[in-house]
């Protein structure tokens, strides 16, 4: 009785090809976007690596998920924000990175982040519409988010007066660890009731390498 021969089809075959050049790739075309992410000052997204490598967006994806798990125990990790991913000191060594750093401005009080909040959900938004909410004055704190870099300008909103709108920054995205501003907590806006703050964490003091 002749001896049964199995028989592997050929879309197999191909699939595990394609799927071995692909690591192949990846692995070839990790130093590369670990080099890039080193020196880049803001996040870069799969896209933009995929353009400066000259290689498809898979293969950089799974160069980056492969520099991921080289990184995941050290000090140093990649973090995705703002849109993109970039380098990061790791939350395990927050401590140490702030005891040696001791940044002055680490801090922002209850009063900025309230602005800041209002202006993340309403954005584009306009002075008198932050005031109206907060009802106080609110030149000073609006500085300081401006000086700090979590808050630029958007142009001027087509009424009587055209003032200036505000919105949030990639700065304000990556110190908060957001991915995008759909990852927001809810901010509760009642007619009469305070402001219900959402629970922004701040100090996460994840330091760029770059800079």
């Amino acid at each position: 009785m002749p001896s049964e021969r199995h028989v592997v089809p050929f879309a197999t075959i191909d699939a595990h090809a394609e799927s071995s050049e692909l690591h192949a790739t990846a692995q070839r075309i990790a130093p590369a976007i670990e080099a890039l992410l080193f020196v880049a000052s803001e996040p870069i997204d799969t896209k933009q690596l995929a353009k400066l490598v000259g290689e498809d967006e898979r293969a950089v994806a799974l160069a980056i998920q492969v520099l991921e798990q080289e990184y995941g125990n050290r000090g140093i990790v990649i973090r995705e924000a703002g849109g993109g991913y970039r380098f990061a000191t790791s939350p395990l060594v927050r401590a140490a990175v702030e005891a040696y750093l001791l940044p002055p401005k680490t801090a922002i009080s209850s009063q900025a982040l309230e602005t800041l909040a209002i202006v993340a959900h309403m954005q584009p938004v306009t002075k008198s519409e932050i005031e109206s909410i907060r009802g106080v004055n609110s030149d000073s704190v609006l500085s300081t988010l401006l000086e700090r870099g979590f808050v630029e300008e958007a142009g001027r909103k087509d009424v009587v007066g055209r003032p200036l709108l505000y919105k949030t920054t990639r700065f304000f995205l990556e110190s908060f660890g957001l991915r995008s501003l759909d990852e927001l907590p809810p901010l509760e806006l009642e007619a009469g009731q305070p402001l219900e703050l959402p629970n922004l964490e701040l100090g996460r003091t994840e330091i760029r390498l770059s800079q």
